[in-house]
């Protein structure tokens, strides 16, 4: 089954690792950053989120090349799931879906949109070798109204945001960055055995480009390095050239990537 999957990154003579680095990865993200919810139909793993707008947190996610069976009447199913919190039915397609899947969504005319990179880098003295040493917040609420602010959204999302950061089940490190006592950088750094997750790395727009998310990722990077991560990775989106770019400076390279489905709109 592997084999059918349509990835570059898997070749005739190592499929199997591929697909299993795959699922490493992703099984760390499911833990790193909890959905309120999260139903399994077989291989596919439905999260659902209510109040929140984040569609890794409402999402549909085959999880096996092998199970793409009765694909409509399972859709049918979930449909109602995601209507009865307001959220769009949606899948999140990644190696691990297969081919079979994806041509179904074709047929039936889904929208694909916003790919995304899974990178990952080995941790060691110089990826963090000049950062800045510290200390994480403990204070979720000052954490996700720093957040909402650099990211200009609206305080309505602090319940289900800070709902989220306090299940993550592993060690979380919350860091913003302040300049003039003003927030301009933030991140969540997720320590999970070997692996340090980065999520929600945001950069005030008008802060961009004078260095703040290098200093805070490195930071978070450094901290989780000295509490035993062997492994960074994180999830940016395929088209933010200038993520993309910092974090390759950083070491960082590509794994795999992951997009989005939707239905057409009637």
């Amino acid at each position: 089954m592997a084999t059918t999957v349509p990835d570059p990154l898997m070749t005739p003579e190592a499929p199997l690792p591929v697909l299993a680095t795959v699922r490493r990865f992703e099984a760390a993200g499911f833990r790193a950053w909890p959905a309120a919810s999260a139903h399994y139909d077989g291989a596919w793993l439905m999260r659902l989120t209510p109040g929140h707008p984040a569609k890794r947190l409402n999402s549909i996610n085959p999880l096996d090349p092998g199970d793409h069976f009765d694909i409509s009447s399972r859709i049918e199913k979930a449909r109602s799931s995601f209507a009865e919190i307001d959220q769009p039915l949606t899948f999140r397609i990644s190696p691990l879906a297969g081919d079979k899947i994806t041509a179904y969504l074709d047929a039936q005319g889904w929208q694909a949109f916003d790919e995304s990179l899974v990178m990952h880098c080995d941790l060691e003295g110089s990826v963090v070798e000049h950062a800045l040493d510290q200390i994480p917040l403990k204070d979720v609420e000052r954490f996700t109204q720093s957040l909402l602010s650099i990211n200009e959204m609206p305080r309505s999302l602090m319940a289900a945001l800070g709902g989220v950061i306090q299940a993550v089940p592993a060690e979380a490190g919350l860091f913003v960055l302040e300049s003039d006592a003003k927030a301009v950088a933030a991140t969540v750094c997720v320590h999970d055995g070997d692996l340090a997750g980065l999520f929600e790395v945001a950069t005030a727009p008008s802060e961009r480009g004078k260095g703040f998310g290098r200093r805070i990722v490195t930071s978070a990077l450094k901290w989780a390095l000295g509490r035993g991560a062997r492994q960074a990775w994180l999830q940016v989106g395929a088209e933010n050239e200038p993520a993309v770019n910092l974090y390759r400076s950083l070491g960082f390279s590509e794994l795999y990537r992951y997009h989005y489905r939707r239905p057409p709109t009637p």
